[in-house]
């Protein structure tokens, strides 16, 4: 049988009907990024149907890579908070042209594939301390939740004392409280999907009041990605400046350990982790997946593309194999015919998606040893920066820089590696000529 040659199923204890079932699962959770991800980053002025599709090719070549190369049941698609910095802080807050920034993911992916070949891989993760893995994780929680609550206009600007309340009586204002309400109860209750199908009963009482002009059609064919298509490759020659590199390597480093640890994190509730040696079966396979995925993806003309958490869904319900994986890639291509429903999909709608997934990943603060001062000050200005200033970069940035420190004051800069201390002279030069 081709399938048990290609997944080793009965090796892993699995069947196609549990891999279907997992895959499924893994689906309906991660489903929100193909309206998020078209909302966030139309705002740059790219085209939201054409980002959609963007969206949709970078699932499925990240999942099939993840399932026929690495075998691993992780799906992969354009990551929450990596679109984020893409949108608020690269293009919107720097300037930088959404092409230009295209060509900044695929610089990284690129380099994220060359460390994926070579024996550094798992020396450079290991180099960056676990404690500001978690921040910045936790930090861009909190960025994407905030944003969430802005864009829908529950929070708002005000002159007095920077940002207040919004209108309350404003009806979309409502509705997106509404279906914050919704999806935290149904992601509460452990539905499957729960993020999906608290944006799907959203946009509905939308329409059924009003709020939310109806869609013109629910089936049509794939919208074309030509207006974004090859933008990352033919903007290569924009990638001059300071600001530029910071923009690279802010991806580059979020997406290793993003993807990194969601991959372990999945590993383990999978069983996919040696007892003896701690080692992730087939990780190597796994992030070049990763990177050869967010390279390409930027090329369709998207954020990059990064393991999802929301596997371990898959995963809970029996998924244990790649097949799971290149179930969710046919998922996302059946998807691409149901463009026309994104006219429904409004920051309103979004809301309840961005504030969940901020939540979930605000959880990582737990890891953090707050008890020792020197890890609690750069762990802390990571995640407060990067929502007092809105931008992700320059939260990691201001962590990067008083971890050396701290360190060192307290006697252990022995434990601060070449890599840390270059990142600090790295960000103070950004802050001294750049920002």
């Amino acid at each position: 049988m081709i399938l048990e040659q290609l997944f080793h199923l009965r090796e892993n204890r699995t069947s196609v009907r549990r891999e279907l079932i997992g895959g499924l699962t893994t689906f309906l959770a991660m489903s929100y990024i193909l309206a998020v991800n078209p909302e966030l980053l139309g705002s740059t002025g790219m085209s939201k149907t054409a980002v959609f599709t963007a969206t949709i090719l970078a699932a499925i070549v990240g999942c099939l890579l993840m399932g026929l190369v690495a075998n691993f049941s992780v799906a992969l698609a354009p990551g929450m908070g990596l679109n984020a910095f893409f949108t608020y802080t690269v293009v919107q807050e720097w300037h930088i042209p959404w092409q230009t920034a295209l060509a900044g993911v695929f610089v990284a992916g690129i380099l994220f594939i060359l460390l994926t070949l070579s024996k550094l891989r798992d020396k450079l993760i290991n180099l960056i301390p676990s404690a500001l893995k978690y921040a910045v994780s936790a930090g861009i929680g909190l960025f994407i939740a905030f944003s969430g609550l802005q864009t829908s206009g529950i929070i708002v600007a005000n002159k007095s004392n920077a940002v207040a309340l919004g209108n309350l009586h404003s009806p979309t204002v409502l509705l997106a409280i509404f279906g914050i309400i919704v999806g935290i109860m149904l992601v509460t209750a452990n539905v499957t999907g729960g993020i999906f199908w608290g944006m799907f009963i959203t946009a509905a009482v939308g329409m059924i009041f009003g709020i939310i002009p109806l869609p013109t059609g629910i089936i049509s064919g794939v919208p074309s990605v030509q207006p974004i298509f090859g933008q990352a490759v033919t903007h290569l020659g924009n990638i001059n400046s300071f600001q530029m590199i910071i923009v690279i390597l802010t991806f580059f480093i979020i997406g290793l350990f993003d993807t990194s640890g969601t991959l372990v994190g999945v590993a383990t509730e999978a069983g996919m982790v040696d007892k003896e040696s701690g080692e992730v079966k087939g990780v190597g396979k796994a992030l070049f997946s990763g990177a050869l995925a967010t390279t390409l993806g930027a090329v369709f003309g998207t954020s990059p593309t990064t393991a999802y958490v929301e596997s371990t869904s898959g995963v809970a319900v029996g998924a244990r194999t790649g097949l799971s994986s290149v179930f969710v890639a046919l998922l996302f291509a059946i998807a691409a015919f149901f463009s026309p429903i994104l006219t429904v999909i409004t920051s309103a709608v979004t809301a309840s998606a961005l504030i969940i997934v901020g939540i979930l990943m605000l959880s990582n603060v737990q890891y953090i040893d707050w008890t020792k001062f020197e890890i609690a000050v750069p762990a802390f200005f990571t995640m407060i920066m990067m929502l007092l200033t809105y931008s992700i970069s320059e939260g990691l940035a201001v962590g990067f820089i008083f971890y050396p420190i701290t360190m060192t004051v307290k006697g252990r800069w022995r434990e601060v590696n070449a890599l840390m201390w270059t990142m600090m002279v790295v960000f103070i030069l950004y802050f001294a000529f750049v920002a």
